[in-house]
């Protein structure tokens, strides 16, 4: 080997090593980075016409394992879902209270039960009258309020669709632009891994909200397609619209035409429930609450309110009444339609004995439509509101026809709502571990700082091998000149 050979080949290896430690370094500073991969240096022969000079650094390798990172953003985007949807199922729990609570409609109507009890033994009594019309009111009240819940659950869904949206368009022309960038990079042999690491968070925000299949393209682009097949970007980004609507009611719908549905470059696309054409993701999970969930809890509580309206209504309990016409409790729209959605946010205590609108509590012993005050001691409509309550009905509360006294009605549509919320914890459950098993496979194949400077002891080695060849090069020209 000629001396020349000799130097070529130290300095080849002082640049190449002197690159492996700038990887090696990059790794230990990145290594709690979100998202960073570990990189390592492909080393090359150096050719100078026909002969061999030394050794290169041909290209820095992205290590990732593409299989484990698209079955953790769908175990990822399945966790979204199941955390949205457990999220509206505690609240709903939340609103109709649980049992033994003080406010829970279960206590609210036991309360209204031991009242009229109370009311019937002692008739006459002005204050026993109205502890009746308070509690009758308090249970009115409790269902309006779990009503209410759950249109505020459908209207932050809806703001939430928005947000969802504004950010899965930016993610996509944010992948977009690195695409290009990337492109450009790997055309003029520049280094473009950090820009990997950056496109892999955008994606891993798009995954979130859409189950997607990343599919690799020319010039190390990619393209993004929905698990369920639509194109999200390949050559061009696609753009996803949605109206959101001021004030979500329990009539409004996305069938009616009242709510706004998804579009994807001005198309349609159907988003929930179960999925539609987007999969089951974070985006997919809104819709799911504001038109599926909601929508059937919405149903469930109109059922009871429907039912207690019913009971104590027409002449079969207050003589006074006509036949259909409306009892102790009311349908406060105008017009009244017990069949029209959102019935348990508008019932409420007939005006005739509500004290706080000018009714009088005599006529709950005396008729609702009675002019003048009648016996004192006659208990018999009292006695019959307590026993319509307990008379065995049928109803269809959410879609599960149901048979019983009001108390057992209510108690099975909060049994089965607190079976929804159990079913929904054991799969979120499910989806959690598989999701944390998934990060931490991804996680050991990320940087293991240990490794990085056993392997930096290495570099260094091997720099001071070519280091002491170009010193002995040295040594050997200066003892030639010197002779």
């Amino acid at each position: 080997m000629s001396i020349s050979t000799a130097l070529a080949n130290a300095f080849s290896g002082l640049t190449a090593n002197a690159r492996l430690a700038e990887i090696a370094s990059d790794n230990i500073a990145n290594a709690q980075v979100d998202g960073y991969m570990r990189r390592q240096g492909q080393l090359g022969a150096q050719i100078a016409g026909t002969q061999g000079r030394g050794v290169r650094v041909i290209g820095v390798e992205r290590l990732v394992d593409q299989g484990l990172v698209q079955e953790n953003r769908l175990a990822s985007a399945g966790l979204s879902a199941g955390k949205a949807g457990l999220k509206f199922l505690k609240q709903i729990e939340s609103a109709f209270g649980l049992p033994g609570e003080s406010g829970a409609l279960t206590s609210r109507l036991a309360a209204f039960e031991s009242a009229l009890v109370e009311a019937a033994a002692r008739p006459e009594s002005s204050a026993r009258l109205t502890q009746v019309a308070e509690r009758a009111g308090a249970l009115a009240t409790g269902l309006r309020d779990a009503s209410d819940q759950i249109a505020k659950a459908r209207s932050r869904a809806d703001t939430d669709i928005v947000g969802a949206v504004q950010r899965l368009n930016t993610a996509l022309k944010g992948i977009r632009t690195l695409n290009k960038t990337i492109g450009a990079m790997a055309a003029r042999g520049e280094d473009f891994t950090s820009l990997l690491d950056e496109r892999q968070r955008m994606v891993d925000q798009v995954a979130d909200l859409v189950p997607l299949r990343e599919v690799a393209g020319d010039h190390p682009q990619i393209a993004l397609y929905p698990t369920t097949g639509q194109t999200l970007l390949d050559s061009r980004a696609a753009t996803f619209g949605f109206s959101p609507t001021a004030s979500v009611t329990p009539e409004k719908t996305l069938a009616g035409g009242g709510l706004s549905g998804l579009t994807i470059d001005g198309q349609p696309l159907s988003a929930g429930p179960d999925g539609g054409q987007l999969g089951e993701g974070g985006l997919s999970a809104l819709f799911e609450l504001r038109d599926g969930l909601a929508v059937s809890a919405q149903a469930r509580l109109d059922a009871l309110a429907r039912d207690l309206v019913t009971r104590l209504s027409g002449s079969g309990i207050d003589p006074t009444l006509a036949s259909g016409e409306a009892g102790l409790f009311v349908d406060s729209g105008t017009p009244s339609d017990l069949a029209a959605p959102g019935l348990a946010g508008r019932i409420a205590l007939s005006d005739r004995v509500d004290p706080s609108r000018g009714g009088e509590v005599w006529r709950l012993r005396d008729g609702l439509n009675a002019t003048t005050p009648g016996t004192l001691a006659n208990p018999s409509l009292l006695q019959s509101y307590r026993t319509a309550l307990n008379s065995v009905t049928t109803t269809g509360a959410g879609g599960v026809p149901a048979t019983g006294s009001f108390a057992t009605l209510l108690s099975e549509t909060q049994s089965q709502i607190a079976t929804d919320r159990l079913a929904a914890e054991s799969a979120n459950a499910f989806a959690a571990a598989r999701s944390d098993t998934l990060a931490t496979e991804l996680q050991r194949m990320g940087v293991d700082t240990d490794q990085e400077m056993q392997d930096l002891l290495q570099i260094e080695k091997s720099y001071a091998a070519n280091a002491r060849v170009i010193q002995t090069v040295d040594d050997m020209l200066r003892t030639l000149l010197e002779i």
